[in-house]
């Protein structure tokens, strides 16, 4: 699994420094806008669903929309080469997608708001895969922006930062949504008003990605625009990319492109179930959005810097397996959380030993998919990598309803704890087999 070698910094200050930078702050921002959306499409919607009535194969078959994110790849060498009218001459490339996709994003959440699922689920589920898909797009130029706005040896600290954003979007677009919909509805069942409330507060949110963008620097790289020679156009866009990654991994792409699939499988599995779980166990909104606020943030960031710190001192693939390792070991916590029934202490046990792991393992992921591209194809080669990580496990997550429903949660969580030992092993033979990767132009 061939890696860029990269000298550790040669103190902890040294490795520090960097997260109080002008660009790092950006990036926390605009992680923040890229994570917002997620949930509110998926997870949070799942809760919505499931306290509306919809029985639990439903709900699992509706987290398919996820799979868009897993299918990005196939417009990502617009969004890396089209210009946009107006937008791209007075923003530049990467701003000019970045505003556009959060303004659809911010659309799609007010649709959610004014649909009732109890009504018309199927609408519901469509301005859902309209929040997808605007998100999707959104990801493809804010990856490409990071990892053109810095070399190799900054990719773990924005990585880090990047994610520290994304997660406290998700504490926000989650325990913030329910505690909206609880203070402006009803504690207990579902009420209408309240969840389009949270949910219009929550497209408001998406102003703090608007903003940020507005306020900053396009990065100065060098492409071909489709305004030029059409073929020159699409072999740069659609062909190279690719050939790129086959010709610097050779055989070893094999072994990366299983590990990049199979990496998330255990815990996007898990997700789609945990909010119908904690509405089915008899946790309150309120119950889920406390804990969440306040363990979840605070393991969220310690999970996120210290996969930041770790990346930048030893390198992707150790912290990479490290993530793995802890993100399957939760899993089992839900396992004996659903034997304990409604018990509030073991709760906060389990959610913040789930946020420090996925914060651990998701900055390490993306720090370690951010060393893979080729900074001349950023955004396609990021979406290919990024998009095979969800295709498999959104895949297997739309059926996860009608596994609870057959099998119950315990033996469901111990399941999707096992999904996670294939990744434990790709990671182990990626460290034994890692040599130094021809440099990144």
């Amino acid at each position: 699994m061939s890696l860029p070698t990269v000298s550790p910094p040669s103190n902890w200050r040294a490795a520090l420094a960097p997260y109080l930078e002008g660009l790092t702050v950006r990036m926390f921002l605009l992680g923040f806008a890229a994570g917002l959306p997620l949930l509110l499409a998926l997870s949070t919607l799942s809760f919505r669903l499931r306290e509306a009535g919809v029985d639990l194969a439903a709900i699992g078959y509706a987290s398919w929309v996820g799979m868009v994110y897993g299918f990005k790849w196939c417009w990502s060498p617009l969004v890396d080469r089209m210009p946009l009218p107006g937008l791209t001459t007075r923003l530049g490339q990467r701003r000019g997608w970045l505003l556009l996709a959060q303004v659809a994003v911010a659309g799609g959440l007010v649709g959610l708001a004014l649909t009732d699922p109890r009504q018309a689920l199927g609408r519901t589920v469509s301005f859902a895969l309209f929040v997808a898909f605007a998100s999707a797009t959104q990801d493809i130029a804010l990856d490409a922006y990071r990892i053109e706005s810095a070399d190799v040896t900054r990719q773990g600290v924005l990585a880090a930062a990047y994610q520290t954003g994304y997660r406290l979007a998700m504490m926000w677009s989650s325990a913030g949504t329910l505690w909206i919909a609880t203070r402006l509805g009803s504690r207990n069942g579902y009420d209408q008003f309240g969840w389009q409330a949270a949910y219009l507060v929550m497209a408001a949110s998406m102003a703090v990605g608007v903003l940020t963008v507005l306020c900053s620097r396009e990065p100065d790289t060098r492409r071909v625009s489709v305004a030029g020679n059409l073929w020159a156009w699409l072999r740069e866009a659609l062909l190279e990319p690719f050939a790129d990654f086959l010709r610097r991994y050779r055989w070893q792409a094999v072994l990366t492109l299983l590990l990049i699939t199979t990496y998330r499988l255990s815990d996007t599995v898990l997700a789609v179930m945990v909010n119908p779980f904690y509405v089915d166990m008899g946790y309150t909104k309120d119950q889920i959005a406390a804990v969440s606020n306040v363990y979840g943030v605070v393991m969220t960031l310690t999970g996120a810097f210290l996969g930041g710190v770790l990346v930048s001192r030893r390198g992707s693939l150790w912290p990479l397996w490290l993530g793995a390792l802890l993100s399957s070991g939760t899993n089992l916590l839900f396992a004996a959380l659903s034997l304990t029934g409604p018990h509030l202490a073991a709760l906060v046990v389990v959610i913040s030993a789930e946020y420090l792991a996925t914060g651990l393992a998701s900055a390490a992921f993306v720090a370690y998919l951010s060393s893979l591209t080729n900074v001349g194809y950023s955004a396609t080669q990021y979406a290919l990598l990024s998009s095979m990580m969800l295709l498999l496990p959104k895949w297997a997550a739309g059926f996860s309803g009608s596994a609870v429903a057959t099998f119950g949660y315990t033996k469901f969580f111990v399941g999707t704890a096992l999904l996670g030992l294939p990744a434990i092993l790709l990671v182990s033979l990626a460290l034994r087999f890692n040599r130094p990767a021809t440099a990144q132009s």
